[in-house]
């Protein structure tokens, strides 16, 4: 997998995403999204979203956009993710994550 490449589909999704309302926002929770997409590099890549409040219902929510090529990066996917507050405030990290064990 290329991390470039599954950034890529991240910043787009997170683009799209913090242009929804925080209603739509909240009406995610607890159902997570795929899409699977082919890239330019011939990849397939799985794109998993999860909207979760962040500490509290009703509080701050966290949007979790990752993205895997399968395989190890399965275990090990590229993550960014942005928090609205209920004001409707984005509260974003300032770029890609990537988590390890």
């Amino acid at each position: 997998m290329s991390h470039e490449v599954a950034y890529e589909f991240i910043n787009e999704e997170i683009s799209l995403l913090r242009l929804q309302s925080r209603s739509d926002l909240v009406a995610k929770i607890g159902k997570t999204e795929r899409k699977e997409f082919l890239a330019h590099d011939g990849n397939r890549y799985l794109l998993g979203t999860e909207v979760f409040w962040d500490s509290r219902k009703g509080g701050d929510i966290r949007v979790m956009v990752c993205a895997d090529g399968g395989g190890v990066s399965a275990i090990l996917p590229a993550c960014d993710a942005f928090i609205m507050a209920p004001d409707g405030t984005i509260i974003g990290w300032p770029g890609p994550r990537e988590f390890s064990l």
